[in-house]
């Protein structure tokens, strides 16, 4: 075999490997991530990540948050307000639970986040005091009300505002979850109402995935 024969056979090895691999990944992610079990509990991944954009919002110990310091991780966001009768009390809850469910290395990749819909009642101080009554490591964060619905419209979670004219106004809003991704992108949704146990199964190979 001549040099320059060498030189082909061992190009065309490498070009094999990296496809083999490239394949091998594809394959096993898909196998990892079948859509059907993934809708079964109430998980919608998107085809193509979005963008979010990059606003800076306060958490619940009144420290300046940029959604690009939160990269690295896997975001639950939750548009939400601690006034809230019903949804929000019971959606943090589940997640809570389901917190409780995962393996250490999935719950160590996911980040759970109460995003106020209502930043005219919750200041950092009342984010703080509510979350701390779940105890499951939350962060809350709050802001003007023009950066919080470009955040929730970009994550694909709109909500109205509520009537601050009024006394004990509420504010209309959805119960899915956001994910975000580690590379700080829309990856899917976790839709309402959530399905603890299921989620328990499905959730730890989406929180593998980069």
């Amino acid at each position: 075999m001549t040099r320059i024969q060498k030189t082909v056979f061992i190009l065309v090895a490498l070009v094999a490997l990296v496809v083999g691999l490239t394949v091998y990944k594809v394959l096993n992610t898909e196998q990892q991530l079948d859509t059907a079990d993934l809708l079964d509990a109430g998980i919608v991944m998107l085809p193509q990540g979005r963008d979010v954009p990059n606003l800076t919002l306060t958490n619940q110990d009144g420290e300046q948050v940029s959604m690009k310091a939160l990269e690295g991780r896997w975001n639950l966001l939750f548009f939400g307000y601690t006034f809230c009768p019903d949804i929000c009390p019971a959606t943090l809850a589940e997640v809570r639970q389901l917190r409780g469910q995962l393996p250490e290395e999935a719950r160590q990749r996911m980040q759970p986040i109460l995003v106020s819909v209502d930043p005219e009642r919750d200041t950092p101080e009342q984010l703080k005091k509510y979350l701390d009554f779940f105890g499951a490591g939350f962060i809350g964060l709050t802001g003007s009300l023009d950066d919080i619905q470009t955040l929730a419209n970009a994550a694909g979670v709109p909500f109205i505002p509520g009537d601050t004219t009024k006394e004990d106004y509420t504010v209309d809003h959805g119960g899915n979850l956001a994910l975000i991704g580690p590379d700080g992108r829309l990856r899917g949704f976790i839709r309402a109402p959530m399905r603890t146990e299921k989620l328990a199964e499905q959730l730890p190979a989406v929180l593998a995935l980069e």
